[in-house]
């Protein structure tokens, strides 16, 4: 199978990055190591290449109407320049995706998860037929850029013309750079502060040279999955997947009283008032040394409870943590025992509050 590149993918060669196959995309792993670069964002400033997101562009009279029954989430609350993160859900309630829509003076931007890029295409389109929207698929006409960490802020601002600091918490504003539009935004995967930047290929590429030759790190998917890990933020194919609703994931906020019938509304609200909730994800803390892998089985008072969707030793907090889910309509609270089977043994563990982490991000 040959593999999508970035716009990126020259520059992550030149700087040695160990390249893996990720979503059908050669994407960079590590440049220098994991633990280097996962605290370089924690304590200063990273970059990551994230163009292997999907981004859809929504236009048209009911381009709003159309996410509004796509998206348990209120898109018609959004300002212009103003970003949402949303599920999207099937008639069941079950998680298609998770996603962060930006309304733009003309039209909507949909930045999707690389792997489900062509499946919430076929999805919204589907549905794209009872409404006036234009809806394509602009992932090779944009790149992006994540960089992040408490000095992102100062680091970027050095590049862009744009006033950063009054740039709020998904909340973005439209700049040029190299003589291209821009869109800079204050989202981000890692729970620090930062900014993601859109624009044409050429723009970006440029841009990240530049943030490389100022002493900004490169950071690649390795830091990225331990920072939003200690930041306990979800993962699709981990806490996130078509049996799990966003409610049982513990984003019941996203899932809105509004009037429109969007699609798997029955569900979430019943389940929002604490109605045929079936599992409840759970944070927790290794007693006994062990790296809690996804699937491993959770124990609870010796009978089988659930199972493990994320886990590793955090780096920034030095403890073997894991997520998982466990069943019931109510999460065991702090400081429960329970027990990971490991290879066949089954070791001690208790129940902590999410997240586990929480950085220089300022909401």
């Amino acid at each position: 199978m040959t593999l999508k590149r970035t716009p990126l993918f020259d520059q992550h060669r030149k700087l040695g990055a160990k390249l893996v196959e990720f979503a059908g995309w050669a994407m960079p792993l590590q440049y220098t190591s994991i633990l280097e670069e996962h605290k370089a964002v924690r304590e200063g400033v990273g970059v990551f290449d994230v163009s292997h997101m999907g981004r859809l562009w929504l236009k048209g009279p009911q381009a709003l109407d159309l996410l509004e029954r796509l998206l348990p989430n209120d898109v018609s609350r959004l300002d212009v320049d103003q970003a949402l993160y949303s599920p999207m859900c099937h008639e069941g309630g079950g998680t298609l995706d998770d996603l962060i829509v930006y309304r733009l003076p003309d039209g909507y931007l949909v930045v999707v998860n690389a792997a489900n890029t062509q499946r919430d295409l076929e999805w919204m389109r589907k549905h794209a037929v009872h409404f006036d929207v234009e809806l394509r698929d602009v992932t090779a006409e944009w790149a992006q850029l994540a960089v992040q960490g408490p000095k992102a802020e100062a680091a970027l601002q050095k590049h862009v013309g744009a006033n950063l600091a009054g740039v709020r918490y998904y909340r973005g504003v439209r700049t040029a750079y190299a003589g291209q539009p821009v869109l800079l935004t204050r989202t981000g995967y890692t729970g620090e502060d930062g900014f993601e930047v859109y624009g044409p290929p050429e723009a970006i590429t440029q841009l990240w040279d530049e943030l490389i030759r100022s002493g900004i790190t490169p950071a690649g998917l390795g830091a990225r999955d331990s920072l939003r890990f200690e930041a306990s933020y979800p993962l699709y194919g981990h806490e996130l997947d078509e049996q799990t609703t966003p409610v049982e994931a513990g984003l019941g906020w996203t899932v809105k009283e509004k009037p429109v019938d969007y699609i798997g509304k029955a569900v979430l609200l019943r389940q929002k008032r604490g109605e045929g909730v079936r599992k409840r994800l759970i944070g927790f803390r290794m007693r006994e040394p062990g790296v809690p892998r996804q699937g491993y089985k959770l124990f609870l008072n010796g009978e089988a409870a659930g199972y493990v969707t994320s886990g590793m030793r955090a780096p920034t907090l030095g403890a073997f943590l894991g997520m998982g889910y466990v069943r019931g309509a109510a999460a065991p609270p702090p400081g429960t025992p329970l027990q990971v089977e490991i290879h066949a043994k089954r070791r001690e563990a208790e129940v902590v509050k999410l997240p586990f982490y929480r950085g220089s991000l300022r909401t």
